[in-house]
């Protein structure tokens, strides 16, 4: 977990910028509603998820997270996870390799 935004006056395009310095070639933004729930699933690519408003909480590898507005949570290709949206939805910049 690391924080990379203070405000969400944070510029989208700079985040964009420095995901794909790290390799993620595919960036979006993207926005759940209210306690929106993603059962356990998996990707074939790592992705990086920056939150940008609300709350997203992860589960993988048996443990929980709740993540906030400029925290960011990766989860590598193949890991089993889940998701569950806050209570007031949650917008966050997907990266994904």
């Amino acid at each position: 977990m690391r924080a990379w935004i203070s405000t969400m006056a944070a510029d989208l395009k700079i985040l964009e910028l420095r995901l794909r310095e790290e390799g993620f070639a595919h960036t979006y933004a993207w926005q759940d509603g209210p306690n929106a729930f993603y059962p356990d699933h998996t990707h074939a690519v790592e992705t990086a998820h920056i939150i940008l408003d609300g709350e997203m909480t992860l589960t993988q590898g048996g443990e929980t997270h709740t993540y906030g507005v400029g925290e960011r949570c990766d989860v590598p290709a193949g890991t089993v996870h889940s998701a569950k949206m806050g209570p007031q939805g949650c917008r966050y910049l997907i990266g994904e390799k």
